[in-house]
């Protein structure tokens, strides 16, 4: 299971984007939690606070106990909206989460064993990461951190789906719970192929053709001067 974050927020009530910009100025983050059967609620929460916790991977894809003064409410990240140019949170989404209801999460992959695969190894293979992430269903009790999947016996032009993915007790991917032909592929070992240069002599025979005029055929070049 995920570790879990502990986050201080305050109540809100002034809405609108004038009191959002106000609140920026103070160095706190509009945001919103809702779900849970109860009505969303406007929070604010401290910059910095939320800035130290991004930096965990695992913020992302855990349950954050939001402590609304006394009272404690379990949630997960549902949507951060950056600044597109400055290192700053603009807007938060949280949602409350209930013990014994599924919530639907995306989740990071890590890939194991990526420099020690015989296909990279000794194969000259390359790794490419056709998914990052998976969206899963679970019991908020069994909510992991992220998902392994582990190459080192994937083989060179051989790919691993969906369904390789060793999922943990009480997990399950919402996509192939769709139907086996949602089972796409996550990672893949394959040779770069690369163009081969032509070599100097080949390409300064090769411009000298290009530059070249073709001859007059045979009769017809110039006439001497006086003639017809």
């Amino acid at each position: 299971m995920a570790k879990g974050f502990d986050l201080v927020a305050e109540l809100r009530e002034d809405a609108g984007k004038g009191s959002s910009r106000r609140l920026r100025r103070q160095g706190k983050v509009p945001a919103i939690i809702y779900g849970g059967g109860k009505p969303p609620r406007a929070l604010s929460f401290d910059r910095n606070a939320l800035m130290r916790n991004m930096e965990q991977e695992a913020f992302f894809s855990s349950v954050i106990n939001v402590q609304v003064g006394e009272k404690q409410q379990p949630a997960v990240l549902k949507d951060v909206q950056m600044h597109p140019a400055k290192r700053m949170i603009l807007h938060m989404d949280l949602q409350r989460i209930i013990a014994d209801e599924k919530i639907r999460m995306t989740v990071p992959i890590h890939y194991l064993n990526e420099d020690t695969a015989a296909a990279v190894k000794t194969g000259g293979g390359t790794v490419a990461h056709l998914l990052s992430e998976v969206e899963i269903s679970c019991l908020p009790k069994d909510l992991p951190e992220y998902l392994e999947v582990d190459i080192l016996d994937l083989e060179l032009d051989a790919v691993l789906n969906l369904s390789d993915i060793k999922m943990p007790d009480g997990v399950e991917s919402t996509e192939l719970a769709q139907g086996p032909e949602h089972d796409r592929a996550i990672v893949s070992i394959h040779v770069l192929k690369v163009a081969a240069e032509p070599e100097e002599g080949e390409a300064a025979e090769g411009e000298a053709a290009d530059g070249e005029t073709p001859a007059a055929p045979e009769g017809e070049g110039d006439k001497p001067e006086g003639g017809e």
